[in-house]
């Protein structure tokens, strides 16, 4: 009986290219991905512009928030003045009244100037009414006035009433402004000028009865 030998098994040799091809670059793709995942854990760094921009919004929030609770100041009205409170006019007890309580109260040396301007009044215009007025006598024609007499503790008044024009007045003894009269001041019964008053009481008394 005859023994089979053994076929011998022949080795195929792989080609150098196949082998090459066949190779995985593991190393290359191990070392990839942690690169990679450093870089999507990394953080993008912020901008210059970005870091400006934040401490602007931050101070925007409570300006903003102030504006909104910040009451409106209440408008203030323009050239417009309170009004002032109306005056309350008393009626004088004495309105009315007889003048020869006038001249009793006047001290002495005022009161003879008074008095003799009285008379001159009077002889002027003998149908004219007297009574006291805002504390003094007045002598009416009608409803007119035609003059009065203020007393005072140094100095007498006499007022003649009546626009700018109607007294004549060359000597330049009358005072005031004439928008509705003048008065002669006096001081002394020796500088009282009697012509002077008769002058401008027939003036007065023309203007009065019209």
């Amino acid at each position: 009986m005859n023994a089979r030998k053994p076929t011998p098994t022949t080795k195929r040799s792989t080609p150098p290219e196949a082998k090459a091809a066949s190779k995985r670059p593991a190393p290359a793709r191990a070392a990839s991905k942690p690169a990679a995942a450093k870089a999507a854990g990394k953080k993008a760094a912020p901008t210059a512009a970005g870091k400006k921009a934040a401490p602007a919004r931050a101070a925007a929030k409570p300006a903003a928030a102030k504006a909104a609770g910040k009451k409106p100041a209440p408008a203030k009205a323009v050239g417009k003045k309170p009004a002032a409170p109306a005056r309350k006019y008393t009626v004088r007890r004495d309105l009315g009244a007889p003048i020869d309580g006038f001249f009793r109260k006047q001290p002495a040396p005022m009161r003879a100037i008074l008095e003799e301007l009285r008379k001159l009044v009077e002889a002027a215009a003998p149908e004219a009414r007297s009574s006291i007025k805002w504390g003094m006598p007045f002598y009416m024609i009608g409803d007119e006035i035609l003059c009065a007499l203020g007393g005072h503790r140094a100095h007498v008044n006499l007022i003649l009433s009546g626009p700018p024009g109607t007294f004549s007045d060359p000597d330049g003894l009358l005072s005031g402004d004439g928008k509705t009269g003048r008065h002669l001041k006096l001081t002394s019964l020796d500088d009282l000028p009697h012509e002077h008053v008769r002058g401008w009481l027939r003036q007065a008394l023309a203007r009065a009865r019209g």
